[in-house]
């Protein structure tokens, strides 16, 4: 082994952008096992009981975050298939995405907060992907 091979990195594009979820999924999966075993009797009582249900939950925000994020996260790996090692696929579905959640939890819907929501959804997401993709050249899906 030569010193030259202990200072060099090799990156494989195909699964560089895999290192972050896989992370944070790690690290959410723990702290579930760490509330299930300190909270568990009690998470259990209460989803035993009947009226465990929030009463005053706004059905259609919380299903429609629900279903927009898992469509969020099943067409970012989709389109960014088009387009590898781009970023693109995490550009081009977060402004839908992000266009979709401002409208979803808006309280008026005129003109003058569409079109905040819209500019919104173009210029957080292009911001993002610029930083992220092209100053410090991070693989986005």
């Amino acid at each position: 082994m030569s010193l030259e091979s202990l200072l060099s990195v090799s990156i494989d594009f195909d699964t560089s952008h895999t290192v972050f979820p896989t992370i944070t999924a790690v690290v959410l999966g723990i702290l579930l096992v760490a509330i299930l075993a300190t909270r568990g009797r009690t998470i259990l009582a209460t989803v035993g009981s009947l009226p465990w249900w929030p009463a005053k939950i706004d059905h259609m925000r919380f299903f429609g975050t629900l279903v927009g994020t898992v469509l969020y996260f099943i067409a970012m790996p989709w389109v960014g298939d088009f387009y590898p090692n781009t970023g693109l696929g995490f550009y081009i579905c977060s402004i839908p995405y992000l266009f979709a959640m401002s409208v979803l939890y808006l309280h008026q819907r005129d003109k003058r907060h569409l079109m905040i929501a819209g500019l919104n959804a173009v210029i957080a997401p292009s911001v993002v992907w610029y930083l992220l993709s092209e100053l410090f050249n991070i693989s986005l899906p």
